[in-house]
């Protein structure tokens, strides 16, 4: 088919139902790049020969020189099917766009993943035949069920079987059904846990309508009468079912592909039943049901039997029979053992016309792709299949859009107009405009403004070469050329002055990627730009006015204008610099609009660095490209720190690579230097079996009483860590108790950043109720050990604060005899502060001490402190109250760390979970590389008729750097590692231990000649922020000898 055209999008964009809207997702290497390649060749946009080599999308130099893909690309094609309505029928051609976006599959780049699924309404999931299921293909398979997007699965490199592995036919179609087996799985999985979560949901309504039920019955009854407190549930209130065949994958329904793209080559049932219906006397749609499965044929009575039948016949299955030994075939006569007459008879047989060159080439790959190319060209399969099994845009959006409406910040206020619009897809030009922008992509300005050459037809280029032809003899006879005619200029050419020409454009623009839900987008038109805290309830807030100046539709890293964009089409849209920072959503009205852009985005950033100039002039320039840096990729940040430092964080090593070239040589083009990664820690405490005696022996381990300099103000306060469960639940729930503070003391905070936050939250879903956080704790509390129960009872009615920042995983609790701190969980009306109280002080101490630990000045997890008694003296009249108030700031938060340190402490490291794929030959150096960089194995399992083992580990992220490439390296490239972020981990090693019994000074000394792990990180965090460290800087001196005794 030849390249689309404008004038043809413009056309096919407006039949919305001929449109399918469709990313290519799967784990990194599994070959979305190249099966996307086959699919260009179609539209002649690269040559078929070089399909799934050249890579098309993958635009960046970086990614073609990593063989990876780092940003998401889209693409329209242009794809015509013929149908038949009836046997017999002539058949009718249909033309269809196809909107594709590649994207990347390392998890580096998830959050562009994320970004993607949302523009789409159905997906396909490739997995490699011989590496199987891996860690990124559960993360998009649930990445499209949170997005209700439909997918396809392709089961790729096929060929890898044959050649690679060597496996017989019966061989792969094992591993065939056991692939599918495990995709189906991870699907069981998803469904099985949403289900399982409804049940609850469901059951907790039911109790609560019981227990009002029976409360009802008790007001009506006569004391002492004999009557039924039964409740009967009524049917309409039992648990409805799903039913779950629609989520699973199986080649019968045609939701199956299997292909090599490479080798250019995938099929589905359908075709092959197609091809043998025919041959065995069969109808085609009996063929589909048993083509795939357990099922053979007997050629003596010409039925299909099921396994149960064969009575110890040796038969094949008709899928190995009837489809693997053919295409086995062809790579045996070709690739393993060429056989020049055997090719030519499988040509012959197969029905095809390939020329006599062709045929006698002495490439074999060239051989078998012709072949293929063929008999089962990948584009046919691929497309037909997006086209028959994926929802258009109207369709999809009837099913996606209820679930996205109601999980949007606000959905109760959201306008019915604009609901209505979504559901039922109305793209009228009175139908309000409902887009979202998923990114911001940064294009250079010279690949925007240049001029592009016309596409001519034959007959254009016919008469252009005529007249070249002409031009040419005029000049050889010396004949004037002045009035020669110019065909070239035309409606579909621009001409270029040579200044123009020589001008070099400089300098980036950021274009929107987005998608249309609603109504007709045109060039000139003034719209509402929402930001992701935007929230219907409260529509003045985090909204501008923005202008769209230029539409795009995307032919990978190429634009192409257009005037108007009508909805169910993904486009590219200018004029949102400085209006969006990294999504948003585009609406043309200003109140009842609905919020799109609260998507989660894959990984959060865990990397950073301090980045500065080398010359120190050109900061302005590093700023400013640090911001155009933060807007073009979805997960980097950019931070000013306390300290003034500039800092970016970034998913990973690969991803913080990237941002730095991107950053020297695109946004700020200076050159920039970048600190050593910082890594983020946590501080934690535990009761360890063998611990220092406590500081003060007349008090109870982590107890310290706090007195301000002025001897005015005393506060005792018991520190102890909080049990395992408790810590959990808080991280989990952060969310719900940020809105639960909010309403609670919210006038602690400065109001006008308070409002912001606090109405983010409150507009949010599926949030705890205080009900729900307080049952949720209570039931954590009694997960803590026995002999610790009595600490932790009614210690939700004391409740005061979390921390740090009101949301950490600490808690504060007033344990003083008169209970004068105001409760968390307390439904008494709040009293207002008075100047004598010191509440809010100590409150802010407990707030600072978490936040900044006594070890290294990280952060503070898992403890509780006890306020036991406070006393003061202040006199809030004196004119030095104010100072005495910080006094008692200082005081306190020094007691917290005292008491902290009182305990036996820990460092949690950040961590990583390292999926690996290897051979059993490097499975030594990759368990060692482990071993040398601290991380431990989890697990490893050979993957089942294969030599590839997969390894799970956890690496701690300040050893991560560099693992990759030395892990490449030590095997070979046979190789490669995927992290994860796993969370905090206690390195269990306390940094300040030194020997004190008399077995551990016998055996190690005084100085203990082991090394602390811990303390050599608590010291490396230590010296970056230039805190004090303890060093010996000379051991075991001599004294100097002179030369002249």
């Amino acid at each position: 088919m030849p390249p689309i055209n404008p004038s043809q999008v413009v056309a096919l964009q407006k039949n919305s139902d001929n449109i399918r809207n469709i990313c290519v997702l799967a784990h990194v290497d599994h070959g979305k790049t190249s099966l996307s390649d086959c699919l260009l060749a179609t539209n002649g946009i690269i040559s078929p020969k070089l399909a799934g080599r050249v890579r098309f999308l993958d635009s960046r130099p970086d990614e073609q020189l990593r063989g990876i893909t780092m940003e998401s690309s889209a693409i329209s094609l242009f794809f015509r099917l013929m149908r038949r309505a009836s046997e017999g029928a002539e058949p009718v051609a249909s033309d269809y766009l196809i909107n594709l976006i590649d994207s990347p599959g390392h998890v580096d780049f998830s959050s562009e993943v994320s970004t993607a699924s949302r523009l789409c309404d159905g997906a396909i999931v490739l997995v490699d035949a011989v590496e199987g299921v891996c860690s990124q293909t559960v993360t998009v398979l649930r990445q499209s069920w949170i997005e209700h997007i439909k997918p396809i699965l392709v089961i790729n490199k096929l060929d890898r079987l044959i050649t690679e592995l060597q496996l017989s036919p019966e061989e792969a179609f094992d591993r065939l059904l056991k692939l599918v087996e495990q995709v189906n799985a991870v699907m069981g999985s998803f469904f099985a846990g949403e289900r399982m979560e409804e049940d609850l949901r469901w059951r907790e309504k039911l109790e609560e309508r019981i227990a009002a039920a029976k409360e009802n019955q008790a007001d009506v009854e006569v004391p002492g009468s004999e009557s039924d407190t039964g409740v009967n549930t009524p049917a309409e209130n039992e648990f409805e079912e799903k039913d779950d065949e629609d989520i699973y994958f199986a080649p019968e329904k045609h939701n199956v592909i299997f292909a090599s793209a490479y080798d250019g080559w995938a099929f589905t049932i359908r075709q092959f039943a197609g091809i043998f219906e025919k041959k065995l006397g069969f109808k085609k749609s009996l063929l589909e049901k048993v083509l795939w499965g357990k099922f053979y044929f007997d050629p003596k009575s010409k039925r299909v039997l099921s396994e149960k039948h064969l009575k110890g016949r040796k038969l094949k299955p008709m899928f190995v029979q009837l489809v693997l030994d053919n295409i086995w075939a062809v790579y045996q006569s070709t690739v393993l053992n060429k056989d020049q007459e055997k090719v030519e008879k499988i040509v012959k047989s197969l029905g095809l016309k390939i020329l006599p060159r062709d045929l006698r080439t002495n490439d074999a790959r060239a051989l078998l792709s012709t072949i293929f190319h063929q008999w089962l060209p990948l584009s046919t399969a691929v497309l037909v299949s997006v086209i028959e099994q994926l929802p258009a845009p109207p369709k999809a959006q009837n099913e996606r859009m209820p679930h996205i409406i109601e999980n949007a910040p606000g959905s109760s206020a959201v306008s019915e107009e604009a609901k209505n619009s979504m559901i039922n897809f109305n793209a009228g030009p009175e139908a309000p405009v409902i887009a979202y922008v998923s990114k911001m992509v940064s294009v250079p300005l010279s690949e925007l403004k240049k001029t592009r050459r016309p596409q001519l037809s034959a007959e254009e280029m016919r008469i252009k070469r005529m007249a070249l032809v002409r031009k040419l003899q005029a000049e050889q006879s010396g004949a004037e050329t002045a009035d020669t005619p110019d065909v070239l200029v035309g409606q579909n050419s621009t001409e270029i002055k040579p200044e123009e020409k020589e001008e070099e454009l400089e300098g980036e623009r950021l274009i929107g990627f987005a998608r249309l839900y609603s109504g007709t987008i045109k060039a000139g038109q003034e719209l509402y730009c929402l930001g992701p805290k935007y929230s219907p309830l409260y529509p003045d807030q985090h909204i501008t006015k923005v202008t769209v100046n230029e539409l795009y539709y995307m032919m990978g890293k190429d634009l192409e204008e257009l005037e108007e964009v009508p909805a169910g089409n993904v486009f590219g849209i200018g004029g949102l610099e400085g209006k969006i920072l990294k999504n948003g959503t585009l609406c043309s009205m200003d109140k009842g609009a609905l919020n799109l852009a609260g998507v989660n985005l894959g990984s959060a950033p865990i990397v950073r660095v301090a980045l500065e100039p080398k010359n120190p002039s050109q900061m302005s320039k590093m700023v400013e490209g640090l911001k155009l840096l933060e807007q073009a990729d979805p997960c980097a940040e950019y931070i000013v720190q306390d300290n003034g430092e500039h800092v970016i964080l970034t998913a990973g090593e690969l991803h913080l690579e990237r941002c730095l070239k991107d950053l020297r040589e695109r946004f700020a083009k200076i050159e920039i230097q970048s600190s050593p990664p910082i890594v983020p820690y946590r501080e934690t405490i535990l009761s360890a079996t063998e611990m220092a005696p406590p500081k003060d022996a007349n008090l109870p381990r982590g107890t310290v009483v706090a007195v301000t300099p002025s001897k005015q103000t005393t506060v005792r306060i018991r520190t102890r860590p909080l049990p395992a469960a408790v810590t959990q639940f808080l991280i989990q729930n952060s969310g719900s108790i940020k809105q639960l503070y909010s309403t609670k003391q919210g006038t602690e905070e400065p109001a006008g950043e308070l409002n912001e936050e606090e109405k983010l939250q409150l507009a949010k879903t599926k949030l705890m109720s205080m009900d729900e956080i307080r049952k949720g704790l209570e039931k954590a509390f009694k997960k803590a050990p026995s002999r610790e129960r009595e600490v932790w009872a009614g210690v939700l009615d004391k409740l005061t604060a979390f921390g740090p920042r009101r949301i950490g995983p600490n808690i504060l609790i007033d344990d003083t005899p008169s209970g004068s701190f105001r409760k968390l969980f307390s439904d008494a009306a709040s009293t207002g502060y008075q100047s004598s109280d010191f509440e809010d002080k100590v409150t802010h101490a407990f707030q600072l001490a978490t936040l900044s630990g006594p070890m290294c000045s990280e952060p503070v997890q898992g403890i509780a402190c006890f306020i036991e008694s406070t006393s003061t003296t202040t006199d809030p009249t004196a004119d030095d109250a104010g100072a005495r108030n910080f006094e008692v700031i200082t005081a306190v938060s020094t007691a917290i760390r005292q008491g902290f340190l009182d305990w036996s402490p820990r460092l949690m490291l950040a961590m990583y979970s390292c999926d690996i794929q290897c051979s059993t030959e490097v499975l030594g150096k990759v368990h060692d590389t482990i071993s040398a960089r601290r991380g431990r194995t989890i697990s490893e399992d050979q993957e089942e008729g294969t030599p590839f083992w997969t390894i799970k580990a956890l690496l701690p992220v300040a050893e991560s750097f560099g693992f990759a490439d030395e892990i490449r390296k030590r095997t070979s490239g046979a190789a490669s590692p995927q992290l994860i972020f796993y969370g905090y981990e206690i390195l269990d090693e306390d940094p300040y231990w030194t020997p004190f019994t008399e077995e551990e000074l016998e055996d190690l000394g005084d100085v203990a000649d082991r090394e602390n792990v811990a303390k050599k990180y608590m010291d490396a965090v230590r010296t970056r922020k230039g805190l004090a460290v303890q060093k010996k800087l000379v051991a075991g001196a001599n004294k100097q000898k002179t030369l002249k005794r």
